[in-house]
């Protein structure tokens, strides 16, 4: 009996010195359970009850149950690395999970096992990994795909999304080649550089397969980017279809992301309007050169000459373009030009300044061209239009701050008098197709054949003619045609 016991304990201590040091505690703890049901095993053994070999199941190194058998777990861990295969038959695929066993000897009546639970547990809880390259930006993997070849396709299509494959290959051949380059002719556009805004470095890492995207799946998530929340400040004048359009977003995508908002909102100083847009992951940078002959636009300058009369100008010398040979450095990011630089300009031929000469000098006997209100003050009593069956061919001023009638312009008098329904009328040409008239004056000041200048005294607001009070009737004519003169004095 005593050597039967030996021979258990000395069975339990090969068990333990099989194990790693992970599971030291929970086989200490296996054996010194066993050891209490000795004496009954020594019975068993005596009775020539056979040992049984029993596995506990481990899942990165944590316990989860014990089974009569390993292939109850490794049945469910190859179905399901089958299984995946099917599903990602390119990919290269391991079990994600580390699953240990530790195999113990006990008798019969002791093999205490769950192996329908335990089995449960690992479909749970068991994983498939998958080899992928990761593409990496500012630290952090932001796509991944199926291998380093694959990750270089989606770097070098992402360029040809914005550059052709013979341009692309055109620039390398040249940059391996250290040769100078040829001058650019004309309008000729030559690419200098193709990058990507940011470093993406590949690294190899082991994901969830489903994670792993195509070559077209990764390029449209770097071209999509992230969610970065940006707010915006009104500013006085600012509209909602103003702010939508500044930062690329259609009025109701605006509202969409501002539930308080809507198409009749009043926007107030300083509210905050959230214009939140997708960041592109990466961008591609395109450099190019562009060279082009065009035109230099001449200047223009006008020069006062006091010898002519104000209003008047004439060509001193025709203007005429000059022609340059232009360089530009322009700069490109997913295809929008971003900057475009003179870098480099040859003038084949100087523009030659257009030069007009404007006369300063103001003679009375010549109008402006401008009309001044020809009273002090008062109100239109009167418009032009048809009023008691006839047409009323000017305006009617009334009430003014004093009587006296100014000349709404320069000019000469042709003529002062009496004139039936008008009364006291005055008619003043002013030499540029202009002419006015005032009438139903209490008296004239002026003679004809006089000089007047714009705002001079030429009589007194009256009622004489045929007038229903004190007022003035004003008439303007250009070239002989009856003029609304509303549309002129100020």
């Amino acid at each position: 009996m005593q050597d039967s016991i030996k021979k258990i304990i000395t069975l339990k201590n090969y068990t333990y010195k099989k194990m790693t040091t992970g599971f030291k505690k929970t086989a200490i703890t296996a054996v010194a359970v066993a050891a209490l049901s000795f004496a009954g095993g020594a019975s068993a053994l005596a009775n020539g009850e056979k040992l049984t070999t029993v596995y506990y199941v481990y899942m990165n190194d944590t316990y989860i149950g014990t089974v009569s058998d390993k292939s109850v777990i490794e049945n469910i861990v190859n179905e399901k690395l089958s299984d995946s295969k099917d599903a990602y038959k390119t990919l290269s695929l391991s079990v994600a999970s580390e699953v240990t066993y530790v195999p113990e000897q006990v008798f019969q009546t002791n093999a205490a096992t769950n192996d329908s639970e335990v089995a449960e547990q690992v479909v749970k809880e068991i994983g498939v990994k998958a080899d992928a390259s990761a593409l990496v930006i500012d630290g952090n993997p932001v796509a991944y795909v199926e291998n380093p070849e694959m990750a270089k396709s989606v770097l070098d299509q992402l360029k040809l999304k914005y550059v052709s494959e013979e341009q692309l290959k055109a620039l390398e051949a040249q940059k391996a080649s250290n040769n100078p380059l040829p001058p650019l002719k004309e309008n000729e556009t030559r690419l200098v550089d193709v990058r990507l805004s940011k470093e993406v470095a590949v690294s190899n890492e082991q994901i969830e397969p489903g994670k792993i995207l195509s070559v077209a799946d990764a390029i449209k998530l770097l071209d999509k980017g992230s969610v970065e929340e940006v707010k915006y400040k009104v500013k006085e004048g600012d509209v909602l279809g103003g702010i939508a359009h500044a930062h690329n977003l259609e009025i109701k995508q605006l509202l969409a992301i501002n539930p308080g908002l809507t198409e009749d909102s009043l926007l107030q100083i300083d509210q905050e309007v959230n214009v939140t847009v997708l960041k592109p992951y990466v961008q591609v940078v395109v450099e190019k050169e562009y060279f082009a002959k065009e035109q230099v636009p001449f200047e223009k300058e006008v020069v006062e000459d006091s010898s002519m009369l104000k209003g008047d100008t004439k060509v001193k010398q025709e203007g005429k373009d000059g022609m340059r040979a232009a360089t530009y450095h322009i700069s490109e990011q997913n295809g929008q030009v971003i900057t475009k630089k003179l870098e480099k300009e040859e003038i084949l031929q100087e523009p030659v300044k257009h030069i007009v000469v404007k006369g300063t000098k103001v003679v009375p006997s010549r109008g402006e061209g401008s009309f001044i209100w020809p009273a002090n003050g008062g109100y239109i009593s009167s418009k032009v239009g048809h009023r008691w069956g006839r047409m009323h061919k000017g305006i009617d001023i009334a009430r003014p701050s004093n009587r006296t009638i100014k000349a709404a312009d320069n000019g000469v008098i042709v003529s002062a008098g009496y004139d039936g329904s008008f009364g006291n009328k005055i008619v003043i040409d002013h030499n540029n197709g202009y002419k006015t008239i005032y009438a139903h004056l209490s008296s004239i000041d002026v003679n004809v054949g006089q000089t007047v200048s714009k705002g001079s005294k030429i009589g007194v607001m009256g009622s004489t003619g045929n007038s229903t009070g004190v007022h003035l009737h004003f008439e303007v004519y250009k070239n002989g045609e009856l003029q609304n003169p509303l549309n002129y004095i100020r």
